[in-house]
């Protein structure tokens, strides 16, 4: 009897779980009513299953927003004090990016091309060599990554201005 009972229940979540109908999308909303598809032009969905939630908007922004308003209501700088602060920050960019370069340096010079000269503690312990080789690599790539980083800002500040 129980036997019975199982399979007509997994007979019913077989038969409760089909495909879904075919969607359809219409700019941004979608339905599974063909005439309503067709009324309105939209494009069939294909490719997998459609999960719609329904939610609510965000407060919508007022048409006519100031731009000009909003961007000036904060303090404005004059043009020495901007000048002086993009000095600065040039200055504090470009010692970074020479301190990068010299860690660059030192970790190539460990690096060995990949084979970096093993300590005392890897001799017999071979995994933990590989670590750190690994863990070089790594240390160089980051690095690497920190200097584009740095050169990107150095690019984005104003022309070189003359320094204090």
């Amino acid at each position: 009897m129980t036997h019975i009972t199982w399979t007509g229940l997994l007979l019913v979540l077989c038969t409760s779980v089909q495909a879904q109908d075919r969607i359809y999308r219409c700019g941004n909303a979608y339905t599974n009513t063909v005439t309503q598809a067709q009324a309105k032009n939209c494009t069939l969905v294909e490719g997998g299953n459609v999960t719609v939630v329904q939610g609510t908007r965000a407060a919508q922004v007022p048409a006519k927003t100031n731009v000009a308003s909003v961007a000036s209501s904060g303090p404005r700088v004059d043009a020495a004090e901007q000048k002086s602060r993009d000095s600065d920050a040039r200055l504090i960019l470009q010692s970074e990016l020479k301190k990068a370069e010299v860690r660059q340096t030192e970790l190539l010079k460990e690096y060995n091309n990949g084979t970096p000269e093993k300590r005392g503690d890897e001799v017999r312990n071979h995994q933990r060599y590989l670590d750190r080789v690994a863990e070089l690599k790594a240390s160089l790539a980051r690095n690497d990554s920190d200097m584009a980083g740095i050169r990107r800002e150095l690019e984005r500040l104003p022309a070189n201005t003359a320094s204090r």
